[in-house]
């Protein structure tokens, strides 16, 4: 089999092609980065707008890197939500452009749920497992209960994690994306330099908050400055802060529910720090951490690819009138 997937959800346009289930023959991955840098985050109708430029060249070089024609597809997948409503809709409409005139059939996927399912491109993780797919626009703890199945168990209450690091390199003027920035910045730097809060860490739900550090992040920096010689100290701190959060509430659910296994996704999975914060946690805990590729971390198409292919088996495909949706939808 192979698959077409197609993902505009944000501000990179991705397309990639998958055979067999899990062989990436291509997947191209056009950054915004530069358009959007210039203010310091993402702008939705910029996104959109570059999504319409880009979209018919990725594609074409998605099927030219393949070495196949449309032809060849047997499925088309794309993402059908959350994201920017503007950005989804062009891939949509992209996906089924193509799937009215090759006769194609097309899978709708929800972009959470991929991030969670983009292991499989790399390893087999047996079910049930606990996903957090964390992000510059989600933060959200998944239990996957077998293919094609989850549901949720929390999402943040305001920013997302990303969301959080964005707006904190924004505001020292550090620059744009602000997760890699950070991460750079805090290297060398002492995590415990600064007591940061852990919003709702000890709360017996699943859900987070990023508001708050934020807010204090800022707050600490109006009294204190940001001096050069403190500047790696302070970063590693408000980044301890939030991979703390981000640790002790997915381990706290794995541990709830009896499951042995945590994957994480999203574009904040490609932290370093995150990374080895649950390798030292879940050691000692009977729970195996699962953590694909950083290229994979982040949205591409073949992630859309993995999980379509599951749907496709199971004869679970869309029809041709499914409409994008900018919030995640609560169920699997």
């Amino acid at each position: 089999m192979i698959i077409l997937g197609i993902d505009t959800s944000c501000d990179d346009t991705c397309v990639a092609v998958l055979k067999d289930g899990t062989e990436i023959l291509s997947s191209v991955v056009s950054s915004q980065v530069s358009v959007h840098s210039l203010f310091g985050g993402i702008v939705p109708e910029l996104a959109s707008r570059k999504h319409v430029e880009l979209i018919d060249a990725i594609y074409e070089q998605a099927l030219r890197e393949a070495g196949i024609v449309v032809r060849d597809v047997d499925v088309l997948a794309v993402t059908q939500g959350p994201g920017l409503i503007g950005s989804l809709l062009v891939g949509l409409c992209f996906a089924k452009g193509l799937a009215l005139a090759t006769g194609k059939p097309l899978v709708g996927i929800n972009h959470v749920e991929a991030h969670g399912m983009s292991i499989f491109l790399e390893q087999r993780v047996p079910f049930p497992f606990i996903a957090l797919v964390v992000s510059g626009g989600h933060t959200v703890i998944l239990l996957f209960e077998e293919t094609c199945r989850f549901r949720v168990l929390g999402s943040t209450c305001d920013d997302a994690a990303g969301e959080a690091f964005d707006k904190v390199a924004k505001f020292l003027g550090l620059g744009y994306p602000g997760g890699r920035i950070i991460e750079e910045g805090a290297s060398g730097g002492r995590a415990d330099a600064v007591a940061f809060p852990r919003p709702i860490i000890d709360e017996p739900n699943y859900d987070f908050s990023f508001s708050g550090l934020k807010t204090s992040f800022i707050n600490y920096i109006g009294k204190n400055g940001f001096p050069a010689e403190r500047s790696a100290d302070i970063l590693s701190s408000f980044q301890e802060a939030a991979c703390d959060v981000l640790v002790k509430k997915t381990m706290k659910a794995a541990k709830d529910l009896g499951v042995s296994r945590i994957v994480v996704g999203g574009g904040v999975a490609a932290n370093g720090r995150l990374r080895s914060l649950f390798a030292e946690r879940a050691a000692n805990q009977g729970i195996t951490v699962h953590v694909p590729s950083p290229s994979l971390c982040m949205d591409n198409g073949a992630m859309i690819a993995v999980t379509a292919g599951c749907y496709a088996e199971r004869g679970a495909f869309s029809p041709l009138d499914i409409k994008a949706y900018s919030r995640l939808a609560f169920g699997g």
